[in-house]
Formats: structure tokens, sequence, C-alpha cells
């Protein structure tokens, strides 16, 4: 196949999840366009919103690559079952995404309290990321693995799949989490 070729195929298969991913972006704005009032509420929550919707796709586009290029390399099945690499992976990806979870917050509210602008108390800014960090967790990973192992199985290249799948799932259900964990931080609070 020529260069031609390479590249109707590359715009053939990506084309579609990018429409999606643009999908998810914008059902993202009008989430966060929701949240608005929350971030009264708690002054600091705006701060960290960009930071974990971009640390999202790093450690998950970290697992959809490690996971993509086990399955070019025959190493992961296409499918969810028990695998050493599959399983390593996936608790990694966890352990990263809870970790940077509490980054974010003690980072935003240390340098937002150093700034002199009174945000909301640790707690309360640790207890939204940790949660919306968990629940996004659990939805990034199935998603993301079910997405791309159904890819692979109709002979989609996954490399071309991680990045739009990664951005629509972290950008749509990162808000939506974000979202559920500031309700739920109102009613512990309030």
């Amino acid at each position: 196949m020529g260069p031609k070729g390479v590249f109707r195929s590359l715009y053939r298969e990506a084309l579609p999840v990018l429409l999606v991913a643009l999908a998810g972006g914008l059902f993202a704005g009008l989430v966060l366009e929701g949240m608005l009032d929350s971030v009264a509420e708690f002054p600091g929550l705006l701060v960290m919103v960009p930071v974990f919707l971009a640390t999202r796709g790093n450690v998950y586009g970290a697992l959809g690559g490690r996971i993509a290029s086990g399955l070019h390399q025959g190493l992961v099945a296409p499918r969810f079952e028990w695998s050493d690499r599959l399983v390593n992976a996936v608790v990694a990806s966890v352990v990263n995404a809870v970790s940077i979870s509490v980054v974010i917050a003690v980072l935003s509210w240390g340098v937002l309290t150093l700034l002199g602008r009174n945000p909301a108390p640790l707690a309360e800014l640790l207890g939204i990321m940790l949660i919306a960090g968990g629940l996004t967790a659990s939805v990034m990973i199935v998603g993301l693995l079910g997405l791309l192992f159904a890819g692979y199985k109709t002979g989609r290249d996954p490399d071309n799949l991680v990045g739009p799948i990664v951005t629509t799932l972290g950008d749509s259900f990162g808000m939506t989490f974000l979202f559920l964990a500031v309700v739920i931080m109102e009613a512990l609070v309030g």
C-alpha cells in the first residue's frame, strides 16, 4: 500500500473516533458549565479541573499504549482475562491515577494558599479528587480495554484508537465524576 493508501486507511479508522471525541469534549464542557455554582462553594475547584483532565489522559494514554503494544506483539489477548501483563498494567494505572489525584489536590491547595487566594479546606479538595479519581479509574479501565479489544478484533489498529478513546472517556466521565464528587462533598460538608 502506498502513502496515499496508508493515509486513507488511517483517516478512515481515526475520523469516526475523533468525531466521538469531539462530542465527548462538548459534553464535558456542558458538565463544567453546570458546575460553576459549586466553584464558589469550593474555591480552588476550577484550578484543579484542567489538571485533573490532563492527568487522566496521561495515565490512561500510557495504559492504552502498553495494551496496544501488547496486542500488536501478541503478548496481550484481546479479551478480559487474568494475565500478569494486563493486571500489572491496570494496577499501575490505578495507583498512578489515585496518587496523582492526591498530588493535584495538595498542590492546588498549596499554591492557592501561597498566592493568598483562600482555597477550600484541603480535606474537601482531597475528597473531591479521590472520589472523582477513583470513579474515573473504574470507567476508564473497563471502557478503554473494552473498546481497544473490540476495535482490535474488528481489524482496527489500536494505536489509532488509544488517543481518541482516552480523550473521550477521560473528558466525559472525568467531568461527570468530578461533578458527582462535588455533589457528594456538598452533602458531606453541608
